[in-house]
């Protein structure tokens, strides 16, 4: 049994609750799996005291939760003193457009090139639209951007993009890596296609 930590940035909840299957996936491989939003980290879950970690971050406007930014630069060490990865939850990812595709795939190339952080492991994966939870604001902003991004600006109703299996098998990969401590045998990898 390993301990496993996944610090999350998650703004309307659908990466805490990707977070939360993951670490659901690894509690039944048998491992000790704790997800915490960054915002809550403290002393006990900073990462010195885990044996891996991942990283997961929401896309808002293009951007990575500052938070995350700020925690992988404090903590780039002790990622990369043990097996790590990095996993990104947007619109974006859930349109199997090409460009799309390069377009959320370059927002992981800018998070890395800003943090100067090369994880062991990279996911991508389909959010969640919450219409039914925004102010007028953010539900006028967000159906702009999914007309391009996914094309569901129905207002009435929700929509969850997010691949399960993806998620779970992104999951069970990162154990196994973490079961066999081989982290140059699979070295960078992109994989989830959400």
């Amino acid at each position: 049994m390993v301990s496993i930590l996944v610090v999350y940035g998650s703004r309307e909840g659908q990466t805490a609750k990707i977070s939360e299957r993951i670490v659901e996936v690894f509690d039944g491989r048998g491992h000790d799996a704790t997800a915490v939003a960054v915002e809550d980290i403290t002393p006990e879950t900073s990462g010195e005291t885990f044996d891996a970690i991942l990283v997961g971050s929401s896309i808002h406007l293009g951007k990575h939760a500052k938070d995350i930014y700020e925690f992988v630069r404090e903590n780039r060490d002790v990622l990369e003193a043990r097996p790590n990865g990095f996993f990104q939850v947007s619109l974006s990812s859930a349109n199997p457009n090409e460009e799309v595709q390069a377009e959320a795939a370059a927002y992981i190339d800018e998070f890395v090139e800003g943090t100067e952080w090369h994880p062991d492991r990279i996911a991508k994966f389909g959010g969640a639209l919450r219409y039914s939870e925004y102010g007028f604001l953010t539900r006028f902003m967000m159906k702009r951007i999914a007309k391009d991004a996914t094309g569901d600006t129905d207002t009435s109703r929700d929509y969850e993009y997010t691949d399960w299996d993806e998620v779970e098998s992104f999951a069970a990969d990162f154990a196994a890596l973490v079961e066999t401590g081989d982290v140059s045998a699979g070295g960078e990898s992109e994989e989830t296609q959400a």
